[in-house]
């Protein structure tokens, strides 16, 4: 759980970063893994009705409490964001911040820097003690590997990104208001648009600032040339020479693997931890996997959802920020610029001043939680094809591809302590993934090649 104000609300870019560099997990947070052997031997269940992911007792009952942990974590977090935007909308505290920024200095575009740069620490501030409860559990439970010290680290590197990237694109959104008052909606939707391809490009040059990074094929060589296999299979440009490893067991005994990245920047990025327990056929279909979203166009599929999905909250959100700041505006402290009728060029209606930004911010941050799990599902049904995908990638590469693809789903439960059997709400709201459960039962049943069939992707 991470809380983010009205910042993913507001720049989905960041979200959708967020959903193409992990499409390995299951569910939204990161407990000791399985050895690959043990992961492995639990990937075929001996009487059929068993199921094909499961726990032994004692991280069941583990793995069961920590995701209600989690879960109060996430949900909660999000509606604290937005909490904590209308509490100091109702005691005029962002209308005070804006104040003090224009007798700082009175050139505009500096005072905008000044309000932005303190609501984005505000936010990251409110947000820290939920976050050190997440990560103080991630450690108990044996998930974490990661130093307090090296922990506000990442903290302190991410606020530094958000200062450095979002303070200009709200300087840039909020101009936007300022200058076309009437349909600003409009204007921000379509610069929104090349911000997430940006996001998207960008992403994976960010990963070395937080992980140690190294070429794959350093001291993997032998897995890269299997993984050439599945490339030859797939005709998926992922050469080699674009093929990472992250040393993240310096902070998680997760596992995970990634793809990023659009153009020149597109890459294929595996956690040591997975190439250190799981063994080089489960690699296999993982890789299968993330050559999916590449192959069956995921990302600029996803892209074209934000940008039909964005145009109508952008509306949305735009007449209820108005109807907000005509109800509660004088409250807040939000009022007109220049207040007039009559000349929309000369004068700017109240959201286009900084506190009436941050009603507009309101009101797209309650659009963002309520219409969660709608990107949700569709991130899961991405996700069931790339399994998909992945399983018939490797078939006739790997001896058992159901036996292959079961323990790979195992181990990554075993690894993140996944709940076996996840509220059907909360996996409906939260899970921009489906439940390792139903990953792995796909898994063990899917068989297109019984009978002489063939694939949904592959032919042969």
């Amino acid at each position: 759980m991470k809380f983010r104000l009205s910042l993913v609300a507001i720049c989905p870019a960041i979200l959708l970063a967020g959903l193409i560099s992990a499409p390995l997990r299951a569910q939204s947070a990161p407990a000791p893994s399985a050895s690959a052997p043990a992961a492995t031997a639990a990937a075929t269940p001996a009487n059929p009705q068993q199921p094909a992911y499961r726990l032994p007792p004692d991280k069941l009952a583990k793995a069961i409490a920590l995701n209600r942990i989690r879960n109060i974590l996430d949900i909660g977090g999000s509606l604290w964001g937005i909490v904590f935007l209308w509490l100091l909308l109702a005691a005029r505290g962002w209308a005070g911040l804006e104040g003090w920024a224009q007798r700082i200095s009175s050139v505009r575009w500096v005072q905008g820097v000044i309000f932005f740069a303190v609501f984005i620490i505000a936010g990251e501030l409110a947000g820290l003690p939920l976050d050190m409860v997440g990560e103080h559990y991630e450690l108990s439970y044996g998930i974490s590997a990661q130093g307090w010290g090296s922990w506000f680290g990442d903290q302190a590197k991410t606020l530094a990104l958000a200062l450095l990237f979002v303070v200009p694109i709200y300087l840039l959104f909020n101009w936007i208001v300022r200058r076309w008052p009437r349909r600003y909606w409009l204007g921000l939707w379509v610069v929104t648009l090349p911000i997430l391809v940006i996001a998207i490009f960008i992403s994976p040059l960010i990963v070395p600032l937080f992980y140690q990074q190294e070429p794959l094929e350093k001291n993997h060589a032998a897995l890269v040339a299997k993984m050439e296999m599945v490339v030859a299979r797939t005709g998926i440009d992922i050469p080699p020479d674009r093929m990472y490893l992250i040393k993240a067991s310096a902070k998680s005994n997760g596992i995970n693997a990634f793809v990023a990245g659009i153009g020149a920047t597109k890459r294929y990025v595996m956690w040591d931890t997975a190439t250190d327990r799981m063994p080089d056929d489960q690699v296999l279909f993982v890789f299968g996997h993330e050559s999916g979203h590449y192959v069956l166009h995921h990302i600029p599929k996803i892209i074209a959802g934000y940008a039909f999905g964005l145009f109508f909250v952008y509306w949305a959100c735009a007449s209820f920020a108005a109807w907000l700041v005509r109800r509660c505006g004088a409250k807040w402290g939000a009022s007109d610029l220049h207040p007039t009728d009559k000349n929309p060029s000369v004068g700017a209606p109240a959201l286009a001043s900084r506190t009436g930004f941050v009603v507009l911010l309101f009101s797209i941050s309650i659009a963002g939680f309520l219409l969660e799990p709608v990107g949700n599902a569709f991130s899961r049904h991405f996700e069931h094809q790339a399994d998909v995908y992945g399983q018939e990638a490797i078939h006739g590469i790997v001896a058992d591809p159901q036996k292959t693809a079961v323990g790979a789903f195992n181990a990554l439960g075993e690894a993140w302590l996944e709940d076996p059997n996840p509220n059907p709400f909360i996996e409906f709201w939260l899970y921009n993934h489906p439940s390792v459960q139903h990953r792995a039962e796909f898994a063990l049943h899917y068989d297109p090649w019984k009978n002489g069939g063939h694939g949904e992707f592959f032919k042969n």
